[in-house]
């Protein structure tokens, strides 16, 4: 004689398989973010290598994060040009500048703007260029880019556009690491390494620092 599943039986499999879900879920998350987090980093590391390229082109020199140019751009109107169209000859891929946990902008990463662009000595002012690599005291520890986000303005909104710059500051009114793999952030450094680090690193202002 065929006999059915009780109602008992049923519940007991219902929540054998709700447990289940809610055992496996949040691993299944966090895979997810592992792997976006892996292909952040190797972007990173792509971004840091077109750099290296780039020094080797350009007398020794950093490419700076954005520079006047003489005559405007066609393609966008602007009259700058920025560090990652600068190391576009190299990457040859857009698709490289997109964090894959932050897909939705065009550009996921930022420079340090003030020490490889304005600081430097001799550097006259922003958008005179970039840093020589001579000037990098330390550049197993000068942090070149990072995973960037969006920032306060002037005006008291939110910008998601100008995410192309990073500084030291931990305060949300400035350009800094945005920790968006797990409270980590991707870095990239002037000796051409590139590694996953914590708030108490990218805030360190030693890291962004030349000397």
């Amino acid at each position: 004689m065929k006999r059915g599943f009780t109602l008992i039986e049923l519940l007991v499999v219902i929540a054998i398989i709700a447990i289940l879900a809610a055992i496996l879920f949040p691993v299944f998350a966090r895979a997810r973010e592992k792997a976006k987090q892996a292909s952040c980093l190797s972007n990173v590391k792509q971004l840091i290598l077109a750099t290296m390229q780039y020094v080797q082109d350009y007398d020794e020199c950093m490419p700076a994060s954005y520079q006047p140019l003489a005559t405007t751009i066609p393609e966008t109107g602007g009259a700058y040009t920025y560090w990652y169209w600068l190391l576009q000859p190299y990457i040859k891929n857009r698709q490289v500048l997109a964090c894959p946990a932050w897909s939705k902008y065009f550009l996921g990463y930022g420079w340090n703007y003030y020490y490889l662009t304005y600081a430097w000595p001799g550097s006259g002012g922003y958008g005179s260029g970039g840093c020589p690599v001579s000037e990098i005291q330390q550049p197993a520890d000068t942090i070149v880019l990072a995973d960037s986000g969006a920032h306060q303005v002037s005006s008291g909104g939110w910008s998601n556009g100008m995410t192309y710059v990073i500084t030291w500051s931990p305060e949300p009114a400035n350009y800094y690491v945005y920790l968006r793999h797990s409270e980590m952030g991707n870095v990239g450094f002037a000796d051409g390494h590139a590694k996953a680090l914590n708030q108490g690193y990218v805030t360190n202002r030693d890291h962004f620092d030349l000397n």
